[in-house]
């Protein structure tokens, strides 16, 4: 590993908050790497089809349009490292950060990392995860063509996975620990009249079972207790998210769910760190407010990167 590379601001992680702070922060002509893990796109970009992001009065894919906010970012300037962060310095004023394949420092971050979808923590579930199991409907419902699944969930994503799925499996169970689904009620309406979807309410998965790949989940029934096995060639999960935070547990405040915690500006606890998107605490988390928190750090962290240079607006 050769020098440190300096830049006026690093951003972590290549969802919407990402590439919008990127974007922003090109406009006003800083120096800008953003490091992502894996792709560019985050979750929206395993998303298939999104309604409600604006602009798009018939809906837009989401792998298109994570490209779109892509090559904006990177028109303005930014540059994308695909690698993996190995540790992190935020106590001087000069932040810094390794990867597997450089050192980089700059006066601020914006932490942009979302969140990863959160698990049953059931018997069976680590054991058949790619084996029948799935957190991505647009990545592995081809596998299910013609095939009885179940997906477990009751929001906008646990019900618009399923009905994608409908694109090729058989049969679908919706399973729902509640009484009714979170979910807004244009979706529900699309769920109740499509033919390929049945609901299990008030019920849970205990137990995912099979051989080399997934037979069968037990349901409890959580009225009754009374437990049924019921057969499934597939498992799609979507029950929650986990905020990919625990790089930074002992450096900057978290919420009690490990999210990080912010103002309206959105700064840290930290001068010099900000934070966006699905891995910050707030109450909705969608692609447009993921945009939203993106151009407001990057006004943030411009100001602060402003005042670290000694220059001052009269």
């Amino acid at each position: 590993m050769s020098g440190t590379i300096k830049k006026d601001l690093i951003i972590i992680g290549g969802g919407a908050a990402g590439l919008t702070a990127a974007l922003y922060a090109g406009r006003d002509k800083l120096d800008v790497v953003l490091i992502e893990k894996m792709i560019a796109g985050g979750q929206a970009a395993t998303t298939d089809e999104i309604e409600n992001y604006p602009g798009f009065p018939n809906g837009v894919k989401g792998p298109d349009l994570m490209q779109s906010f892509q090559k904006q970012a990177e028109n303005f300037g930014t540059e994308i490292i695909y690698d993996e962060i190995t540790s992190i310095n935020f106590s001087e004023k000069e932040k810094t950060i390794k990867t597997y394949g450089a050192e980089y420092s700059a006066p601020a971050v914006i932490i942009a990392t979302g969140a990863d979808y959160k698990k049953l923590g059931v018997p069976g579930e680590e054991e058949y995860i790619g084996k029948g199991i799935s957190f991505c409907a647009t990545c592995d419902g081809a596998f299910f063509k013609d095939k009885e699944i179940v997906v477990i969930g009751g929001g906008d994503t646990a019900l618009d996975e399923a009905l994608y799925l409908t694109n090729f499996a058989s049969k679908i169970t919706i399973i729902h620990r509640r009484s009714m689904f979170r979910a807004t009620s244009i979706i529900q309406e699309r769920v109740k009249n499509n033919a390929k979807i049945q609901t299990k309410m008030n019920s849970a998965v205990v137990e995912i079972t099979g051989d080399t790949f997934v037979k069968s989940v037990k349901i409890k029934n959580l009225k009754t207790n009374e437990v049924e096995d019921f057969s499934t060639s597939g498992v799609f999960i979507f029950v929650g998210l986990v905020p990919n935070t625990s790089l930074f547990k002992e450096t900057i405040e978290l919420d009690n769910n490990g999210y990080i915690v912010t103002d309206a500006d959105m700064r840290t606890s930290l001068p010099g760190v900000f934070a966006a998107g699905d891995c910050r605490a707030k109450s909705l988390r969608q692609v447009i407010t993921a945009a939203g928190d993106g151009a407001v750090a990057a006004y943030s962290a411009r100001n602060y990167i402003n005042e670290v240079k000694g220059v001052v607006y009269k």
